[in-house]
């Protein structure tokens, strides 16, 4: 559904390119993380896949048509959220919005008007359809920004950080209706975050750009995978810290963190503490998060995919 090949941007004589190369195909119904220090790329891959750039080189295609020789079909499906709801207008209604960008984006005037109905529903807006936006909280604003970038129903949605500044209730909505979206309409979502977690939980592949050059692209379970510690172990007893051993107790339960030179050390150190009387609850491996490797892959010359 997108597919870029040998992108490529650079801004001047001289410069070092600001996008260098880059290339990614992402499958219909994908929720994909796009992800990147402040500098790395990431703003200008986005803006030349929604035409407002023209590519050095290389080229990018929304749902099989090409950015640069047929950019009307190409952004015909083409929605997007961008940060800090710049997407809408705060002086017109959330069904003012709704219905002009509908319609600016080709749709019937009764079509927008149940797309508008059936989005702001959803969304749990109908009550406030008429109250301009600008009044609306930050949660509030972001949901219209959603709606108006699904008005006309595209295939390929980019969500500028979706959950940014939104409350636990309004995150959770966001959370839900992306991954709808993915699971029951089959629509590519490409997230662009700094929330890591939030990526980790919705994301199904993730790139990781680092000075314009893709330093990752690998479903999310393989790139976590693949920074798996296998030397480091966590054992979780009943009770107190058992004597020769380094660990927190909280609520009666002794966490207690090893780090072996083979696996088969671990047993050695299950044995241990059984002489000491330990009561076992749990061993488990310790497993990186996405921030763990989002860290080593842009601060390393690292590339996973």
């Amino acid at each position: 559904m997108i597919e870029i090949e040998a992108l490529t941007k650079v801004y001047g004589p001289g410069q070092a390119p600001a996008v260098d190369d880059v290339s990614l195909n992402i499958p219909a119904g994908t929720v994909f993380g796009f992800l990147g220090p402040n500098g790395a790329g990431k703003t200008t891959t986005i803006k030349m896949l929604a035409g407002l750039l023209t590519p050095t080189s290389g080229r990018a295609r929304l749902g099989g048509f090409d950015v640069a020789r047929e950019r009307s079909a190409a952004m015909a499906r083409f929605g997007a959220v961008l940060e800090g709801s710049r997407n809408v207008y705060w002086s017109l209604s959330a069904w003012q919005n709704l219905m002009y960008f509908g319609r600016l984006k080709g749709l019937r005037k009764r079509r927008t008007a149940e797309r508008a109905r059936i989005l702001l529903t959803d969304l749990g807006l109908w009550e406030r359809r008429d109250d301009k936006v600008g009044g609306f909280s930050r949660g509030m604003q972001q949901k219209v920004a959603i709606a108006v970038a699904l008005i006309a129903d595209p295939p390929i949605v980019l969500l500028d950080e979706p959950t940014l500044g939104l409350d636990v209730e309004a995150t959770r909505t966001v959370k839900e209706r992306i991954t709808e979206l993915a699971r029951e309409r089959n629509t590519t979502v490409l997230i662009t975050t700094h929330q890591l977690d939030v990526a980790q939980e919705l994301c199904d592949r993730v790139a990781v750009m680092r000075r314009g050059r893709l330093v990752a692209d690998l479903p999310t379970r393989e790139l976590l995978a693949g920074f798996r510690e296998r030397d480091r172990y966590e054992i979780r007893v009943e009770g107190a810290v058992p004597p020769g051993f380094d660990g927190v107790t909280r609520e009666g339960v002794t966490t207690i963190g090893v780090r072996v030179g083979d696996p088969a050390e671990v047993y050695d150190v299950v044995e241990r503490l059984r002489a000491q009387g330990a009561v076992l609850e749990s061993l488990t491996q310790v497993q990186p998060d996405l921030e763990d490797v989002f860290l080593a892959l842009v601060n390393e010359d690292s590339h996973v995919g």
